[in-house]
């Protein structure tokens, strides 16, 4: 059985299921391999969640957005929806005191496939034609889903709520990677993105064999994931084995109790 878990979503996301981790007996090793940072001018994040109580609904893209926004929010207004992608988004709503009793939330049905696809399936039937939507997401992304609430003639607002960037291969990071290559560990991983440069990443080690070699005992390695959409790219990838898990720590954690 792997001992190693490898987590490597933001740091201060990573924490906490470390924690978890640790109290299944496992070892959690935390790399990060995307950094969330706050964008150096707040001033227009902050002007659009002043006028909060003008939005029908705002859609938040990554528990980063919600962390990111309630930085400027004190209390949710009545009479105004969210959207979210997962059940990361929604742990993040509770901790920053959003009373789910009291807001609507719209959210993926299916929790093994949380993004905008499935968040635009489960807005289907809401009437959103005029009325005003903002969506709060990183610094780049994807158009789809502001594109499709436009579609649904919305009046669709986005706003910039951080900056997400990956790693440079310092020789900590890549002594730690050449580390956990050694042996075949689990990975969770919960962004395509992060994925992509974790290959990357190996690509570059400095020693090791050939790139080629480098990265085939990368594809070797056992992936937990909590997204379809990650699973295509760990497919697309080369990877061999993974597990999809759908959205949420508890589903995270419940698959690695049943691979140990």
């Amino acid at each position: 059985m792997p001992d190693a878990v490898v987590i490597t979503r933001p740091l201060q996301q990573a924490e906490p299921l470390a924690r978890a981790v640790a109290a299944l007996g496992r070892t959690p090793v935390v790399l990060p391999l995307l950094d969330i940072a706050p964008l150096p001018d707040q001033g227009p994040l902050a002007a659009a969640l002043a006028r909060l109580g003008d939005y029908a609904l705002v859609a938040f893209v990554s528990p980063n957005a919600v962390d990111s926004a309630f930085a400027h929010i004190a209390t949710w207004p009545d009479g105004v929806d969210i959207a979210i992608v997962g059940e990361g988004s929604r742990a993040a709503l509770v901790r920053h005191g959003v009373d789910l009793a009291r807001v609507r939330v719209h959210a993926p049905r299916d929790p093994a496939n949380s993004d905008s696809e499935h968040l635009l399936q489960a807005l289907d039937g809401t009437p959103l034609a005029g009325r005003r939507v903002l969506v709060v997401r990183g610094e780049t992304g994807r158009e789809l889903l502001p594109d499709a609430l436009r579609a649904a003639g919305a009046q669709v607002d986005t706003v910039a709520a951080y900056r997400r960037t990956l790693p440079a291969l310092t020789p900590v990071l890549a002594a730690t990677l050449q580390s956990l290559l050694v042996e075949r560990n689990d990975w969770i991983i919960t962004s395509s993105e992060a994925l992509r440069g974790l290959v990357d990443l190996v690509r570059q080690l400095p020693d090791g064999g050939s790139t080629a070699a480098k990265v085939e005992k990368l594809q070797h390695q056992h992936l937990i994931v909590p997204h379809a959409r990650i699973a295509e790219t760990a497919c697309a990838l080369g990877f061999t084995e993974w597990t999809l898990t759908g959205s949420g720590d508890d589903r995270l954690l419940a698959a690695l109790q049943s691979h140990a």
